[in-house]
Formats: structure tokens, C-alpha cells, sequence
């Protein structure tokens, strides 16, 4: 992990940090929620073992990347994280034609909407747990997600600025992240109000305490705001994307999930993916891979599976 280089570059308004490893092709690894460039720690080291310029980016809000107006969730849209992606392969990659991208949870939905608006930019994708979902004219996804399972639901609950980091803040900064990467139920996830969690969950196996140190260092640090500013602005995002309702991903892409993950159990989820409808949206989907027994942070639980996924992939480029 020593070996691992980091940067802050200016980007977009942004002064970003930058973890990279490695000289080759850019692999550009983006992280979810509620996660880090440290989400992407063992893939980083394989693949610059493996000949490749790793390079993950704490995204705007999170980390050590300083300069994102929290108090604003408007300014969390997919135009501005892919605005932020642009203008930081410009910066570390001026003559690159194109690169590879991996994403996972948030940062997977963030390279979707990159092949969208920018397939230029991008020779090939791998992406984790999120799949592609076309836009829907008739519902924006919270208002879909609150038609599923109610108000309770995590992604509803997140709406209200400012309402959930109290009760992380009573719950404890390392006690929310434990209980949200320790989370392996195929089911809904739901955080009533004043309940939190539940039960506190054990520290998931794959992840050290160290681990749990750094991340909740650095979230301790910034508070939990930037992060849950991208579901306060999925409806925002949703009306800013009404032109490319419709509009195919026409990128070579593989898709991995874990059978546990929660996002492979929204109702509908499991037959698009199967069934012909994704592939109708992304064309040049190659594979779609589900890791049996894996849950939703799958780069994490199983990285030497994942790591191998990814370099098979990327090697046919």
C-alpha cells in the first residue's frame, strides 16, 4: 500500500485526490457509497502489477478531495460527476485516446451516464452491482423506489438535508460504516426514523479493523453530507436526463454482481439483466458474471476473483 502514489489535482472547481499505481493503459476506478479510493486498494495493486495505470479518485464529497459545495445537493448530478471526470482525464492523461473505466454502486451508475454523454473518452467498462437502467419518462427512481417500499426506505430516508447525518452522528461514524459494508441481505434496506440500524452488525470478515480505521478517519473528517448529496440529487439527475432518454451505452462492457447484492433483488432487476433487456441498452455487453454468495461490496469481500474478472476483460483491448 506504500507504493501507492497520491495527488491533489485541480480539477472543475474541485481540488481532487488521486490515489495511482503503475505505468500502461489508465485504468480509472470509480468508488460508491459510502467508500473511498481505498475501496479500490486491491485492485490497484494487481493492476499495476499486471502492467496498467491504476488511478481512483475520492469523488467529489468525499475524502480527501476538498471543494464541493455540500450544503448544495443540486451540485451532485450526474452532469457534474462526469464534468468532474472529464476534466481529471484531461488533467492526468492529455494524450491519452481513450481509457478503461471500473465502477462500483454509485460510481458504476457514474460510468454509465461517462459512456452516455462521453463514449469517446472510453475504450472499455467493467462495472460492479449497478446496472444499467434506461431512464423512465413517467417516474423519477425516488419516487419509484418510495412506490416500492415506503418512506423508510434508505434511499427515501436520504432526501431530507441534513435529517440523516443526525442520526448518523448519534449512531457514531464508525458504527454507520460497519453497519452499511456489513450489510448482506438480498432484500430492501430499510433506516426508520430514530431506529438507525436495528442491531449492530459484526465487522465484516474481509474488512481489518484497520480498514475500518481509515475509512472512518477520513469520513469523521467530512461528514457524511457529500456522499448522500448523490441521492438528493437522483431526482435532479433524472429531469437533467431527459434527452438521453432512450440512448444506448455503446461501449464493450461486462457487468458483475454479487447473488447477495440488494440491487439485484429490485423487483424487475434480475429479469432485465437476464432477459434481454439490458443487452438491448448496452450492446456491446460481452459478460455478465454473479458471484455466488458474494454481497454488494464485491470488490472488497472477493477481491482476487474480481481482480482476475476485471484483467480477462481488459486484456482483449
Amino acid at each position: 500500500m506504500e507504493k501507492i502514489q497520491h495527488k491533489i489535482i485541480p480539477v472543475n472547481g474541485l481540488n481532487m485526490h488521486v490515489a495511482e499505481l503503475g505505468e500502461g493503459p489508465l485504468v480509472l476506478f470509480l468508488h460508491g457509497f459510502p467508500e473511498l479510493w481505498y475501496s479500490w486498494r486491491h485492485q490497484i495493486l494487481y493492476l499495476a502489477a499486471q502492467g496498467y495505470r491504476a488511478v481512483a479518485p475520492d469523488l467529489r464529497g468525499y475524502g480527501d478531495t476538498t471543494g464541493a459545495p455540500v450544503e448544495d445537493p443540486s451540485k451532485f448530478t450526474t452532469l457534474h460527476i462526469v464534468g468532474d471526470l472529464i476534466a481529471l482525464l484531461d488533467a492526468i492523461a492529455p494524450d491519452a485516446d481513450k481509457v478503461f473505466v471500473v465502477g462500483h454502486d454509485w460510481g458504476a451508475f457514474m460510468v454509465w451516464h461517462l459512456c452516455l454523454y462521453r463514449p469517446d473518452k472510453v475504450k472499455a467498462l467493467v462495472n460492479l452491482s449497478v446496472a444499467f437502467v434506461p431512464r423512465s419518462p413517467e417516474m423519477s427512481p425516488v419516487d419509484k423506489f418510495r412506490s416500492l417500499y415506503g418512506d423508510d426506505h434508505y434511499i427515501c430516508r436520504f432526501q431530507e438535508p441534513g435529517d440523516i447525518e443526525a442520526e448518523f452522528a448519534q449512531i457514531g461514524t464508525k458504527e454507520v460504516l460497519k453497519n452499511f459494508l456489513a450489510y448482506r441481505t438480498p432484500g430492501p434496506f430499510y433506516f426508520p426514523k430514530g431506529k438507525g440500524f436495528g442491531n449492530s452488525s459484526d465487522k465484516p470478515t474481509w474488512l481489518s479493523e484497520d480498514d475500518l480505521d481509515y475509512y472512518a478517519k477520513k469520513f469523521e473528517q467530512t461528514g457524511f453530507s457529500g456522499g448522500v448529496n448523490y441521492y438528493r440529487a437522483f431526482g435532479r439527475s433524472w429531469e437533467l436526463n431527459a434527452p438521453w432518454s432512450g440512448a444506448q451505452v455503446k461501449v464493450p462492457s461486462k457487468f458483475i454482481v454479487g447473488e447477495l447484492d440488494l440491487t439485484y433483488h429490485i423487483p424487475g432487476t434480475k429479469e432485465f439483466i437476464h432477459k434481454g433487456g439490458f443487452q438491448k441498452y448496452v450492446p456491446l455487453l460481452q459478460e455478465v458474471v454473479v458471484i455466488e454468495g458474494a454481497a454488494h461490496f464485491i470488490n472488497q469481500e472477493r477481491p482476487d476473483e474480481i481482480n482476475r474478472h476485471i484483467h480477462d476483460f481488459l486484456k482483449q483491448f
